[in-house]
């Protein structure tokens, strides 16, 4: 089953890149960790949307804070 889009990652500063922003999040409506190489991005739900190029309405997924993974 392919996934579209739904949500939009603001925030985390430059240690997120730009193409894992927009992205397909299984339950958008609770909390959301990325996983980046030794790390997790975590982010919650907002009640803002944005209109993204193709004309979908993505929820924005707002930064909260980052964990490291033990080594």
């Amino acid at each position: 089953m392919e996934h579209h889009a739904n949500v939009i990652l603001r925030g985390g500063g430059p240690l997120v890149p730009d193409g894992e922003r927009i992205r397909y999040v299984a339950n958008p409506t609770e909390r959301f960790k990325l996983f980046l190489g030794n790390r997790y991005e975590h982010y919650e739900p907002t009640a803002s949307r944005q209109k993204h190029d193709d004309g979908r309405e993505l929820l924005v997924l707002k930064w909260v804070y980052r964990t490291y993974v033990a080594e």
